[in-house]
């Protein structure tokens, strides 16, 4: 026989019990229970990923009358491909802060929100989800969210519910982002039409220049190229909206200089990360594997990658590239963001 499940208010106590997903149906979370040492296994908050268990299903209005205080939150936004994975995976120091990596329950939001949901009442719910992510595994800690991309077009409600709350933005830059779609083939080639159909939503590629009666004639590619646009566009209207809340990083200057970007990072945060404990964490397994396969990586491994990927595809990537460049100067787009985390 099963035993009972912990009283709610023990349950949300605990921060093994992840609030992971909302079902407006029912108005209802579920939880499902997560170990510090899974989190650290897997590369996402995925039903996949974290395997077949019952989830724990509480009313709303249940859960959030017996709901802690919430600890402090910040937050990686991210525009994909970007080692956004490996830096959330880094912020899991105990007695610091914990890195959750994408958590389904933000995306059940937004999909809920395409599906017509009032925004009071998304903005309600939001406000609930963030207060249930931003419970800590241990006393003293903040909580570090890495949401998927797709919740971008929320990141100024989620700040403005959280206005502590502090947001790296991060992306790749264009060409090694286009070269890292082009080498995942045909996936990667359907993720971003995925994405550039959930952009097209939130009428985030009207201000591109491209009329929608041209979205067919489209490779792959420039569509990619669009979706890193439209990012791009969102993430520089934040610097000039949020000053010193948000701070921007592009992904070859996290792998070339990964301590000081943990540094820096830990500062924007507010985190207690002395020199000592940012060695640890960039000389040890986090930065030494791939944060999604978990596959070890060989010295020199990522810019070998990069150079093969340029090989195969630098035509395209080139000419892709040189359009989307004339796109931003026409859009008003800076291929180089502002308030950069790294001087």
């Amino acid at each position: 026989m099963s035993s009972a499940p912990p009283p709610i208010r023990d349950l949300l106590a605990s921060a093994e019990w992840l609030a992971h997903r909302y079902d407006p149906g029912h108005d209802a979370f579920h939880f499902r229970a997560v170990p510090r040492a899974r989190h650290a296994d897997i590369p996402f908050l995925t039903d996949e990923l974290l395997g077949p268990q019952e989830p724990l299903v509480l009313r709303r209005v249940d859960a959030m009358a017996q709901a802690p205080a919430p600890a402090p939150i910040h937050f990686l936004f991210h525009s994909a491909y970007c080692c956004s994975t490996l830096l959330a995976a880094a912020f899991d120091s105990p007695g610091v802060a914990m890195g959750l990596k994408e958590p389904v329950l933000l995306n059940d939001i937004v999909g809920w929100r395409h599906r017509d949901a009032k925004g009071a009442e998304v903005a309600r719910v939001l406000d609930e989800s963030l207060r249930l992510l931003a419970r800590p595994f241990g006393p003293g800690e903040a909580v570090v969210v890495k949401p998927s991309n797709i919740v971008n077009p929320l990141i100024p409600a989620i700040l403005g519910l959280r206005p502590e709350a502090r947001a790296l933005l991060l992306h790749a830059p264009l060409e090694a982002y286009l070269a890292s779609i082009a080498r995942k083939g045909m996936w990667g080639r359907l993720w971003v039409r995925d994405l550039f159909q959930k952009l097209m939503r939130e009428g985030m590629l009207a201000p591109l220049g491209v009329a929608p009666d041209e979205y067919l004639g489209l490779t792959d590619i420039q569509v990619a190229a669009l979706g890193w646009l439209a990012q791009h566009r969102q993430f520089q209207a934040l610097t000039r909206q949020l000053g010193d809340r948000v701070a921007t990083l592009d992904s070859e200057n996290l792998v070339a200089r990964p301590k000081e970007a943990l540094a820096a990072l830990a500062r924007l945060f507010g985190l207690n990360m002395d020199s000592s404990l940012i060695d640890a964490i960039v000389t040890g397994p986090v930065f030494a594997r791939d944060a999604k396969s978990g596959d070890a990586f060989a010295d020199g491994q990522r810019a070998r990658q990069a150079r093969q990927d340029m090989d195969i595809h630098g035509d395209e990537v080139a000419k892709v590239a040189h359009w989307a460049g004339v796109l931003a100067g026409n859009a008003g787009i800076e291929m180089t963001l502002p308030r950069p985390l790294l001087g």
